[in-house]
C-alpha cells in the first residue's frame, strides 16, 4: 500500500563490549555456561524478558547499564575469560578430526527440515529437530567440517496454550529474524544474496540466512520476500509442518532443490550430503541434474557419482510418517524436471515407488532417499531392524538382517543438557575432560569418586528449582485463562519440593500413551495420596495441530489433574520447549517413557535426564532397548509386542504399577540416618556411569564420521577423478552385468553333507558355474550358512566368499570354500551370487541376486 522505506537501528555498545555482538551471533554461547552467565550478568531481568536471547538482549538493553558494565572490572574481567576460551575452540587447532588420517579434507553437508539449538531460535518441532542442532554442536566440539541448510520459518512451530476446558489452542507468532543470532548472507554489492527454484509457471526465490553454531554454519533460506509476489510463495517458508500436502511439496523443494543450489551459490562444494529424514531427499536429484547439465553425463552416469555420496538418516518406524505425495502433485510439480534429467515420466516416478512397475502408486520419499543413497542408517538397534523389515519389498531376495539398513544410534549433546550444577560437581570430581571426551569410559567411572550426599544434594537443588518452575508456569497460564484469585493462590501449593517426582515431556503422538499412566485411577490414587511416601507427576507436551486424538490425551490429563486427589499431586506445564525440557530432564526422579513398541524410532529425552542423574522407566523400545540393565533404571514388560492394543495398555499399566508400588517408590524412600536413600543414589551412579559415555552426539557424530562420511568421501573422490571417467565405467560395466546377467548357468554344487561333521572341522563346498560373457571378477559367490530354525530356514546367515579355483573350460569356473562348523546341530547352507565391482558401494541396489 505504501512505498515503505527501510533501514537498521543496530545496539549502540561501548567499545570494550563490542565483542558481546561477535559472541551473541554465535549459539555457542549456549552450551558454554561461562557465556550464558556473562550475557545473565548484563541484566538478568531482561535475559529472563527476552527467552535468552542474547541478539534481542542487546538490541533492548538500555544504555546507561552498558555504560556500566563497560566500567565494571569484574564484568570485563569475566568477558575476557569467555572470550579468550571462544578464540581457543574457534581455532580449532587440536579437535578430534585434526587427529584422523583423512588424506583430504572434506566438506559434509547435512540437510534436515529443522533445528533444535536454542529456545530464542524457535524452528524447531520436536526430537528430530533438537537432534539436528546438537548434531551440528557436536561436529563443531569435533572439528568435522560440516555445513547444514535448512528453511528459516517466520512462525515456526506453533505455541501452546489451554482453554478453560483444557483443549490445545495454537498460537503462531512472528519471528523477528533482525532481533535473533541470525546474519543475513549479502553478495559483492550489499544485497541479499537470492537462491531460485523452479515452480509451476513461476520461479519461487529465496534469500539465505546464517546461524554459526560454534564452528559450523547453518545456512536457513526465507522466501517471504518482495520477489516473490505470490502469498502462497512468501508463506513456503512460514510454518514448520504447516499448510496442507502441496505446501509440503514446496517447502521440501526449497529445502532439497534449493538447498543444493544455496551452497552453490555460496561456493560450497561438499564431497558427502546427510540426508536427516525424507523432507530433503529431493537434493537427490538436484545433484544428478547439475552433472548432466554441467558434465553431459547419462542419468546413469550422474546416479553412480552421486548416490555414493548421500547418507540417507531414517527416523520413521512406520509407513504412516513418511511423506506421500499423489501423482497429479508430482505431475505438476516436476512435468518440466523428468527431461532435465533425460529420463521418462515412468522413470522418474518410479524412484519414488516401491513398485516401480506400479503406474497407480504414489510417490514415497523415504523411497526417493533409499534409491539414491550410497548408505542408510536407523536410529537404534531396534528400529534398524524396524526399517530393514518395513522397506524388505525393495530388496526382493534378499534376507531381512542383510537388507543395507544399519544401526548408529542416537545421542545428547551433553554441555546443552546438562544442569549448572551438576556441571560443576562433574568439574570438581571427575575433571573438565568431561565436556571434551565424553566417549571416554575411564572419565565415567571416576563418578564414584562423587560424594553420595554431594550428588543427592544437588539433585535435590534441581528438584526444588523444577518445582518452582511448575508452580511459576501454572500461574502464569491461569492467569491468562482469566482464573480466580483462589486457584491462583492455589497455584502456589501444588507439589511439594521433597517429594518422589515422575516427569513425562514429550510430543503428544499417540503411540506414546501418554495417559497409561492413568489407565487405572483408583491404583494411580493409592498411589499418590500416600502421605508417608508422597509421589507426584509433571506432564509436559504438544500435540500436532491436525491429531485430535493427542488433543484428547492432553484434555484427560488436565481434567484429571483438577480433581482430588490428583490436584496438588498433577502437573501440565504448557507449550513445552527446551526450557521446559531442561528444567525437567534435570529435575526429575525418574524419567517415564511408555511408547507402544516397536514405535519410538530412539527417543533422547531419557538420555538427557541420565546425563542429570534421572532414572529411566521406560517400555523397551527405542535407545532404551539397548541403554537397559537391572542397575540402569526399570523396564516396563519385557519387551513384548501385542496385536491387541487395549490388552497391551492393560497389561503394561499393570506393570507399570507394580513397579512403583513394589520397586520405585520403596527404594526413594529408603533412607539411611542422614535422610540420604543410598541404594537409589548408588542406581543414580551406575546409570550415568554406563549411559552418559555411550548416548551422546560426540559418539553419535565421530561414528557418523568414521563409518559414513569418511568412506563416501573416499567413494566420491575416485568416482570424480578425471572428469567422472570411473563414474562413466562404473555405470557401463553395470549395463553389461544386467545384459550378460541371466546368462550365468550353475552346472553343479557338491558338498559332502552326509557324513557327520565333528564340532571344529570345515565342511568344503565347491561350485562348478558357467559364468557367459562375464568373468569371475565381475561377480561374488558366498556360502550362506548358518543353523536352521524350525522351519528348516537359516535363522541368521553369515556369508563366507568363496575362491575362484581354476578355469574348468571356456566360460567354466570351479569355485571353492569352507564352512567352519563351530556349534552342533542341524545346520544348513545356500549360495549366494551378487554382482561385484570395486566401486559398488551397494550390491543389493542392483537387484540382482541368485540363489544356488
Amino acid at each position: 500500500m505504501y512505498n515503505i522505506r527501510t533501514f537498521q537501528v543496530i545496539p549502540s555498545i561501548p567499545e570494550s563490549l563490542l565483542r558481546l555482538k561477535e559472541l551473541a551471533y554465535n549459539i555457542y554461547w549456549f552450551w558454554n555456561q561461562d557465556a550464558l552467565d556473562l550475557f545473565r550478568r548484563l541484566d538478568i531481568e531482561l535475559w529472563e524478558k527476552t527467552r535468552h536471547n542474547p541478539v534481542l538482549m542487546l538490541g533492548t538493553i538500555k544504555q546507561e547499564t552498558l555504560e556500566a558494565r563497560s566500567r565494571d572490572d569484574g564484568f570485563l574481567s569475566h568477558m575476557e575469560r569467555v572470550l579468550k576460551r571462544f578464540d581457543d575452540y574457534m581455532a580449532n587447532k587440536t579437535s578430534w578430526y585434526k587427529k584422523q588420517p583423512v588424506e583430504k579434507d572434506i566438506t559434509i553437508a547435512y540437510f534436515s527440515a529443522e533445528y533444535g539449538m536454542a529456545e530464542c531460535l524457535p524452528i524447531y518441532s520436536g526430537g528430530l529437530g533438537v537432534l539436528s542442532g546438537d548434531h551440528l554442536k557436536s561436529a563443531s566440539d569435533l572439528g568435522i567440517p560440516l555445513v547444514a541448510v535448512g528453511l528459516l520459518y517466520q512462525q515456526g512451530y506453533f505455541r501452546q496454550y489451554l482453554n478453560a476446558d483444557g483443549w490445545q489452542q495454537e498460537q503462531y507468532p512472528e519471528n523477528d529474524f533482525y532481533n535473533l543470532p541470525l546474519t543475513l548472507m549479502l553478495n559483492e554489492n550489499g544485497s541479499p544474496i537470492i537462491i531460485e527454484a523452479g515452480l509451476p509457471g513461476r520461479v519461487l526465490k529465496a534469500q539465505i540466512w546464517k546461524v554459526q553454531v560454534g564452528r559450523v554454519p547453518l545456512y536457513l533460506m526465507d522466501s517471504n520476500i518482495p520477489q516473490n509476489q505470490n502469498k502462497w510463495d512468501r508463506d513456503i517458508t512460514g510454518q514448520l509442518y504447516g499448510g496442507g500436502t502441496e505446501m509440503r511439496i514446496c517447502q521440501e523443494i526449497l529445502l532439497g532443490i534449493g538447498g543444493v543450489r544455496v551452497l552453490q551459490a555460496l561456493g560450497i562444494k561438499p564431497d558427502v550430503f546427510h540426508i536427516n529424514e525424507g523432507h530433503s531427499a529431493f537434493l537427490c536429484l538436484e545433484r544428478m541434474r547439475m552433472l548432466i547439465e554441467e558434465k553431459g553425463l547419462t542419468f546413469l552416469e550422474a546416479y553412480e557419482a552421486t548416490m555414493v555420496s548421500n547418507i540417507f538418516t531414517t527416523h520413521t518406524p512406520v509407513p504412516a510418517g513418511i511423506d506421500i505425495f499423489s501423482l497429479e502433485l508430482m505431475d505438476k510439480y516436476f512435468g518440466n524436471y523428468y527431461s532435465r534429467l533425460k529420463i521418462s515420466r515412468d522413470d522418474f516416478l518410479g524412484l519414488g515407488r516401491k513398485d516401480s512397475g506400479n503406474h497407480e502408486e504414489p510417490f514415497n520419499m523415504a523411497v526417493l532417499a533409499l534409491g539414491l543413497s550410497g548408505r542408510v542408517n536407523g536410529v537404534s538397534r531396534l528400529h534398524s531392524e524396524v526399517s530393514r523389515k518395513m522397506w524388505m519389498s525393495i530388496y526382493p531376495d534378499v534376507p531381512v538382517q542383510d537388507i543395507p539398513i544399519s544401526s548408529l544410534t542416537n545421542g545428547i549433546h551433553n554441555p546443552s543438557w546438562i544442569s549448572r550444577d551438576m556441571a560443576g560437581l562433574f568439574d570438581r570430581y571427575i575433571g573438565p575432560r568431561w565436556r571434551t571426551e565424553p566417549i571416554d569410559q575411564e572419565i565415567w567411572d571416576r563418578g564414584d569418586n562423587i560424594p553420595g550426599e554431594e550428588l543427592w544434594r544437588t539433585h535435590e537443588r534441581r528438584r526444588e528449582r523444577l518445582v518452582a518452575f511448575a508452580r511459576k508456569r501454572l500461574r502464569q497460564q491461569l492467569e491468562r485463562r482469566g482464573a480466580s484469585r483462589h486457584e491462583l493462590e492455589q497455584a502456589e501449593e501444588v507439589l511439594d519440593p521433597e517429594a518422589f517426582t515422575i516427569g513425562f515431556a514429550r510430543r503428544f503422538a499417540t503411540y506414546k500413551r501418554a495417559t497409561l499412566i492413568l489407565k487405572d485411577p483408583l491404583r494411580l490414587e493409592k498411589i499418590l495420596s500416600n502421605k508417608d511416601r508422597p509421589v507426584q507427576i509433571i506432564i509436559a507436551g504438544k500435540a500436532h495441530p491436525q491429531d485430535t486424538a493427542g488433543k484428547k490425551f492432553i484434555q484427560q490429563i488436565v481434567h484429571q489433574a483438577r480433581h482430588e486427589p490428583f490436584r496438588n499431586h498433577i502437573v501440565f506445564i504448557e507449550d513445552y520447549d527446551m526450557e521446559v525440557a531442561h528444567y525437567m530432564v534435570t529435575g526429575s526422579d525418574i524419567w517415564l517413557n511408555t511408547p507402544r513398541r516397536p514405535l519410538e524410532a530412539s527417543g533422547t529425552s531419557g538420555m538427557k535426564a541420565a546425563l542429570n542423574g534421572c532414572i529411566n522407566v521406560s517400555t523397551l523400545d527405542g535407545w532404551w532397548c539397548e541403554g537397559y540393565e537391572r542397575d540402569t533404571g526399570w523396564a516396563i514388560g519385557c519387551g513384548e509386542n501385542y496385536d491387541d492394543h487395549n490388552y497391551q495398555d492393560d497389561i503394561e499399566a499393570s506393570a507399570l504399577y507394580d513397579l512403583l508400588e513394589g520397586e520405585i517408590i520403596p527404594l526413594f524412600y529408603e533412607r539411611g540416618r542422614s535422610g540420604m536413600p543410598h541404594k537409589w543414589v548408588n542406581m543414580m551412579k551406575n546409570s550415568m556411569r554406563k549411559l552418559i559415555p555411550r548416548f551422546n552426539t560426540n559418539r553419535m557424530v565421530s561414528e557418523y564420521a568414521s563409518r559414513f562420511y569418511f568412506p563416501s568421501a573416499d567413494f566420491s573422490y575416485r568416482l570424480r577423478e578425471k572428469d567422472y571417467d570411473k563414474a562413466r565405467d562404473l555405470s557401463a560395466w553395470k549395463a553389461r552385468i544386467r545384459e550378460h546377467w541371466y546368462e550365468i548357468k550353475v552346472e553343479h554344487v557338491h558338498a559332502n553333507t552326509s557324513a557327520e561333521i565333528k564340532v571344529g572341522k570345515e565342511l568344503n563346498v565347491q561350485a562348478r558355474i558357467h559364468l557367459g560373457a562375464l568373468t569371475p571378477e565381475d561377480i561374488k559367490l558366498d556360502i550362506y550358512y548358518g543353523p536352521l530354525d524350525i522351519k528348516a530356514q537359516i535363522a541368521s546367515g553369515i556369508a563366507i566368499p568363496m575362491d575362484n579355483v581354476e578355469e574348468l573350460s571356456k566360460n567354466v569356473y570351479l569355485f571353492s570354500g569352507f564352512i567352519p562348523c563351530m556349534s552342533s546341530g542341524r545346520h544348513g547352507f545356500v549360495l549366494r551370487l551378487l554382482p561385484y565391482h570395486e566401486d559398488l558401494c551397494n550390491p543389493y541396489a542392483m537387484n540382482l541376486i541368485m540363489w544356488i
